[in-house]
């Protein structure tokens, strides 16, 4: 790394010892201010010191999210009387193996895939219970709704994880991918009652490892520019794709740690293990061109605003909101859709979330047509709670169809046709 490069350590709130901070973005995780310049201990508009700060902060884009614990703090959730007590999820007796172990039982040693008598010898008090799929999978696409409202480009990994790509393009609304990302974790926590770990990068290994660094309820970031000083001490089997097979082939060879693997040429890894050792000669450098991959296309199309300072009146909302439509506009004529139901999203100044909805008797994808429908949900919303106030606005449409489906002829209009 050069003398001049200005970083914090991953997950710390201490600056590497002889770097320059005057420059550096910094994010408060628990208001969501954010600043050019790093904070000092503790955020100066909420006094919270869970604070984030990177050279690259505004430029990564490449999120993974990854619920922690995420049975058994389902289950704890669920029963209050849990909360302190070591819990395992999974099946009890003969070969059954644990499925989560809570961050307490993984104090005496239990863990995820350890056969189920092993870890009551490790920690035999432990609260026992059978896992719930179809709970835990209901949780999971709660979860990935929050997901959604922030980027149109979700990968799922597992029932508790996920890649987002948070570049322009793909993110809804003007913030920033990380304070997008600090609101889905206070999203989580606050709506369904539970924890995220969020690793920001600029690939999607370097997010994962992140996102593995400071859990529970990490917010952790690798950047570019110190990658191979992050990864260096690091054993091999962190690089994504080796196994216990290929780290113990590695090791026979000398080479335990990434920091070997980086001080090899790419033509001796690729001649010594072929395509995999090119793999393997990039991801020790950090470097990783897999994008994200949605699995399924999306479902909405939306665009929000949050305010400098808090709105009531309805012109000034409504000022904002046909801006926001002419944008959604132009999204849906780049991604050739159209859609049937119109959203409005409002969150108060106490940082509740409401939505809004009105379902249109065709598809459209006309500006004037979407913002007429949002309109009247706004007005509606006004009039039902008067005298509150409002930080922050969007507008969607959703059930999506291909855009030649919508927008049928007006037989009456000159020429007879649609208007785009």
């Amino acid at each position: 790394m050069e003398p001049s490069t200005r970083r914090w350590f991953p997950g710390s709130n201490r600056a590497a010892s002889g770097f320059t901070l005057a420059a550096m973005p910094s994010l408060c995780r628990d208001c969501l201010h954010h600043d050019a310049t790093p904070f000092p201990d503790a955020c100066p508009r909420c006094g919270g010191r869970r604070l984030v700060a990177h050279d690259e902060l505004e430029t990564l884009s490449i999120a993974h999210v990854d619920c922690d614990s995420f049975y058994a703090s389902v289950e704890k959730r669920d029963r209050p009387e849990l909360a302190d007590k070591p819990l395992i999820v999974g099946h009890a007796g003969g070969r059954g193996v644990a499925t989560t172990a809570c961050y307490i039982a993984r104090r005496y040693g239990a863990r995820s895939a350890m056969p189920m008598y092993k870890c009551l010898e490790l920690c035999p008090h432990a609260v026992v219970l059978p896992p719930d799929m179809p709970k835990y999978r209901r949780v999971a696409e709660e979860i990935r709704a929050i997901f959604a409202a922030v980027t149109d480009c979700v990968e799922p990994v597992s029932v508790d994880e996920a890649y987002l790509d948070m570049a322009p393009e793909h993110r809804r609304g003007d913030a920033g991918a990380a304070v997008l990302l600090a609101d889905v974790a206070l999203r989580v926590e606050q709506e369904i009652g539970l924890t995220v770990s969020v690793g920001l990068g600029p690939n999607k290994f370097l997010a994962k490892l992140a996102s593995d660094m400071n859990k529970p309820r990490g917010f952790t970031v690798i950047g570019q520019a110190e990658a191979r000083s992050v990864l260096a001490p690091l054993p091999v089997e962190r690089i994504h794709g080796v196994g216990r097979a290929l780290a113990g082939r590695l090791t026979a060879q000398g080479w335990t740690t990434i920091g070997h693997l980086q001080a090899l040429g790419e033509m001796e890894l690729t001649l010594r293990h072929g395509k995999l050792g090119r793999r393997l000669y990039h991801y020790a450098r950090g470097l990783d061109e897999r994008r994200v991959t949605p699995v399924r296309p999306a479902k909405s199309v939306s665009k929000e605003t949050t305010f400098r300072r808090d709105l009531h009146r309805l012109a000034d909302l409504e000022a904002e909101l046909a801006g926001l439509t002419d944008s959604l506009a132009g999204a849906l004529a780049r991604k050739e859709v159209a859609g049937l139901t119109v959203v409005l999203k409002l969150k108060t100044s106490g940082f509740r979330t409401l939505t809004r909805n009105r379902r249109l008797p065709e598809a459209t994808r006309r500006a004037e047509v979407i913002l007429a429908a949002a309109r009247l949900l706004l007005a509606r919303e006004l009039a039902d709670s008067p005298g509150d106030s409002y930080r922050l606005i969007g507008v969607g449409l959703a059930d999506l169809c291909p855009a030649e489906q919508a927008d049928p002829p007006d037989l009456f209009a000159p020429g007879g046709e649609g208007r785009p």
